[in-house]
């Protein structure tokens, strides 16, 4: 026997959830740095824009409410800027409420820019927000996107400030102007706390991933390598290895799979000696007695006779038999043999089937009856159908009981049609029942000479019947006897005749 050895190539589980993890903190620190970091400033300039404008749509609603002056002054408050309402007429822009909370923003008095502010409002659809440096002069800020597509985000801050300006329609008709100016803070104080802050999230996230590796190469691991060790047993021929993997669903469900194939596999050891045992005592018997017969004729005289040439022959075809059966299993199981389907009259095969068991009936005291209710006709291959009829009758004539008794029996319903055949013997216990279709497999585990057969016919049955995807089982009861039983769809009547057209043409 050749030892195989085979040596594993590849990542460990333990660096490559070193990997995932190194990988995964990469990525959490990269999008932490850019977003906390990189784009500080960003998101700290829409913020504001956002305030400034949910502000400045609450105030339109106070223009002309008795309430202003005290919402002005609570969102200059909470918002830190400086809130200003203008009445409009024509090209004059008349004071009405100041407020500011930042401390260093004068409400603008000069006509011209506050009606310069009026007319970027005014083209802008009702409202204007923008960014105005020293002197007046219009600032364009580097948005979100720009950031990414060759922009800076860094804003010189020292003396910009944001401007939002609302055109506003009250009740009366009269015409407001709600400008609301805030300061821009630098933020480099806090972007270099949060830098700070990001080394230490990342040396932490770094101990955290390496601590969660080696927690999960335990628990992961541990019970891979021990059902690998319990595998390599299991190589060896020792089927009574357990495999354990306790402690995640997966782990748990191969270890239950790797048992169920253990158990298997050592059904399958002892089938498969079992049937070497039985083969080999069916392929002693007949060689025995051939070489006894023959070397009886040999070495004394007027032993040739017909009766001891007729046993050689007998035991020949034995033989004979059990090659063909093996081989005819073969060319099955591999597909070598497929069949040859036609549409069949399955009653007059079983009638034909039974005339030829007429003169065992005869000479060994055997009762074989027949019981069929219509005629069925099926699609499927004569020899293989027949051989199947065969081999259930021959085996419920070794088993039946003491009465020599068996019944064959067809039966058609719903458009199939059943085949079943019932002996007399002692049955077949429930957990037998799946292991009776394998080869030589004998209920009893007392290895007793067919009187018909080779002892391969169930299997050839449950292979054939698979091959023409039929239905089969049996049903057996302890000490009352066993029925075979087999079920194929019937063919419809015009399809019956449509193949006896073809035939005949």
């Amino acid at each position: 026997m050749s030892k195989h050895k085979t040596t594993a190539s590849g990542i460990s589980i333990r660096w490559k959830l070193a990997l995932y993890f190194g990988v995964f903190v990469a990525i959490v620190l990269i999008v932490t740095w850019l977003f906390q970091v990189y784009l500080l400033d960003t998101f700290y300039e829409d913020a504001k824009e956002d305030e400034m404008e949910r502000s400045a749509e609450l105030l339109s609603e106070y223009v002309e409410s008795d309430q202003l002056p005290l919402e002005v002054y609570a969102h200059a408050l909470r918002y830190s800027m400086s809130v200003s309402i203008y009445k409009t007429e024509g090209d004059t822009a008349t004071l009405l409420v100041d407020r500011d909370a930042a401390g260093d923003i004068d409400a603008p008095e000069n006509q011209e820019t506050l009606a310069s502010y009026y007319r970027m409002a005014y083209d802008n659809g009702g409202s204007y927000l923008g960014y105005f440096g020293i002197g007046g002069y219009e600032v364009k800020r580097v948005g979100f996107p720009d950031v990414f597509f060759g922009g800076s985000a860094e804003l010189q801050r020292e003396g910009i400030r944001m401007v939002h300006v609302r055109l506003v329609t009250g009740e009366s008709g009269d015409r407001y102007m709600i400008l609301l100016d805030s300061a821009t803070q630098p933020m480099d104080s806090v972007a270099r706390m949060l830098r700070t802050q990001f080394l230490w999230i990342t040396t932490i996230l770094l101990l955290c991933a390496a601590v969660m590796v080696f927690l999960l190469y335990r628990h992961i691991s541990s019970p891979l390598v021990r059902m690998n060790e319990a595998a390599k047993r299991l190589a060896k021929g020792k089927y009574d290895t357990e495999f354990s993997g306790a402690g995640y669903l997966e782990t748990r469900e191969l270890a239950e799979t790797l048992n169920y194939a253990s158990h298997e596999l050592s059904l399958l050891d002892g089938l498969q000696k079992e049937l070497i045992a039985n083969i080999s005592h069916d392929l002693r018997t007949p060689l025995t007695m051939i070489k006894g017969y023959s070397e009886v004729m040999r070495d004394i005289p007027g032993e040739n006779t017909p009766e001891n040439m007729q046993v050689v022959i007998d035991e020949t075809e034995r033989l004979s038999a059990l090659v063909n059966d093996i081989l005819d299993l073969s060319r099955i199981r591999s597909g070598a043999r497929v069949p040859e389907y036609e549409v069949l009259d399955l009653t007059a095969a079983l009638d034909e089937t039974m005339r030829r068991y007429d003169a065992f009936v005869r000479h060994r005291g055997y009762k074989i009856s027949v019981n069929t209710d219509a005629d069925a006709w099926v699609r499927a291959d004569r020899g293989m159908l027949l051989q199947v009829l065969y081999n259930l009758i021959n085996n419920a004539i070794n088993y039946t009981g003491e009465d020599q008794s068996v019944t064959v029996t067809q039966r058609v319903s719903e458009g199939r049609v059943r085949i079943s055949v019932a002996d007399t013997g002692e049955g077949i216990s429930q957990d037998q029942m799946p292991l009776i279709w394998d080869r030589y497999y004998k209920v009893d585990k007392v290895h007793r000479r067919a009187m018909i057969g080779t002892g391969l016919g169930l299997s050839i049955v449950k292979e054939i019947l698979e091959v023409h995807g039929a239905a089969y089982g049996i049903d057996s009861t302890l000490g009352e006897g066993s029925v075979f039983w087999f079920e194929l769809p019937t063919v419809p009547f015009d399809t019956k005749e449509r193949g006896d057209e073809e035939e005949t043409a």
